[in-house]
């Protein structure tokens, strides 16, 4: 009787026991999903290893991106730091100073930008945004030596070379050929010493050779105008770039560019370098910088990585150079005249490391005005009564 008594009262209790120890199973932790989360580790990017150690890295900084193609060669890696820009430009000029790094273009808050060489090493350090207590920058560096330029007819440097004006461009692409078959037929195309006038419209383009068919077809179209053509450099001038001196055959071309203020340099207080690299490929971000200014007749206007953003709405914004930034967003402006849509056509990527081919920068020089005001190849074809003849385009 007493057995079953004690047996009852007891009954509650390890009914309320289990219970509870049914709740702390339910509601304790999956053991699988917390095994899960022991293994989950935050996605951070870390310095490549061909990333120069030659240059400083900056310790309160958080990678945000790795260009795809770094290598020891070429690169571009882009931070984000809660510091300051003064901070941070401060402890680069002071580093590169002490590693005794060549500083070409010491810290200018006009354009937030600082550029530093060695041992033929450039870098370039952009401060992108500072916003919401924290500074975005970029590191783009690339070797001096190293060039990609196929070994072409127009890369010869000699003083001595006649310049031969081409006659035809083969492989052009069709959204491209009426534009450079108008440009060529004005007959100020030309190469050094170039056997073969029928160039691969495929081919790289390199610097020189831009800048010079930018001055000659530039001078065409104004020829009536003599008050508006670019003057080109003297030999008693001091030399813009250290890498273009006087003797060099086109350094009446890149000097004239750079002392009309038409290409960036020492002499604009916007250089990216001393050097202009003349038998460097042209990249797309070269190519609008040069060439929107003449379209415009003066100075390229302010502008931000925003506005970039919200006009052309380009992804890989962040990775275009200060002075392109200014150079597209007046581009922009200019509607279906604009050397990106003419040239590039449609697309969210303007790609600004990637390389020229010279049908593309032939198409570039099919026009040249602002927002109406302007003059075509066509244009100028009908204003001569000799135009050079050509249909083999």
């Amino acid at each position: 009787m007493y057995r079953y008594l004690i047996l009852s009262l007891l009954l509650p209790f390890v009914t309320a026991c289990s219970n509870i120890s049914d709740l702390e199973n339910r509601f304790s932790p999956n053991p699988e999903l917390a095994n899960q989360e022991e293994n989950v580790t935050p996605s951070t990017l870390e310095i490549p290893q061909d990333f120069p150690e030659t240059i400083p890295q900056y310790s309160n900084s958080k990678i945000e991106e790795v260009s795809d193609n770094l290598s020891k060669e070429q690169g571009l890696i882009r931070w984000s730091s809660s510091d300051s820009i003064n901070q941070i430009s401060e402890f680069y000029q002071e580093q590169f100073t002490r590693s005794n790094w060549e500083i070409t273009q010491p810290f200018n808050a006009e354009d937030n930008t600082l550029v530093a060489e060695k041992e033929g090493l450039e870098v370039k350090l952009s401060f992108l945004s500072s916003n919401n207590g924290n500074t975005d920058y970029a590191i783009n560096y690339q070797s001096l030596n190293a060039s990609n330029t196929p070994a072409t007819e127009e890369n010869s440097t000699s003083s001595n070379l006649k310049k031969d004006k081409i006659s035809n461009l083969n492989n052009i692409p069709e959204s491209l050929n009426v534009y450079v078959k108008e440009v060529v037929q004005l007959g100020t195309l030309n190469l050094n010493n170039t056997e073969n006038k029928a160039i691969n419209g495929s081919n790289i383009m390199n610097r020189r050779t831009y800048a010079r068919w930018l001055v000659e077809t530039y001078n065409k179209f104004h020829e009536n105008n003599p008050a508006k053509q670019i003057r080109l450099g003297v030999k008693t001038s001091q030399p813009a770039f250290s890498d273009v001196p006087i003797n060099d055959p086109d350094f009446p071309i890149i000097q004239g560019l750079a002392e009309a203020g038409f290409i960036p340099s020492s002499l604009t207080g916007y250089s990216s370098a001393s050097l202009f690299r003349p038998d460097s490929p042209l990249t797309r971000e070269d190519l609008v910088t040069w060439k929107v200014p003449l379209d415009m007749g003066k100075g390229l206007p302010k502008a931000s990585i925003d506005s970039i953003k919200e006009t052309w709405g380009f992804q890989d914004t962040t990775k275009i150079d200060t002075k392109a930034i200014q150079a597209l967003y007046a581009d922009f402006q200019n509607g279906e005249q604009s050397n990106v849509r003419r040239i590039f056509g449609y697309t969210t990527l303007f790609q600004p490391k990637k390389e020229v081919t010279l049908a593309e920068a032939t198409a570039s020089l099919w026009y040249f005005g602002y927002q109406g005001d302007g003059l075509s190849a066509k244009d100028v074809l009908s204003i001569n009564k000799d135009p050079v003849v050509n249909d083999g385009v």
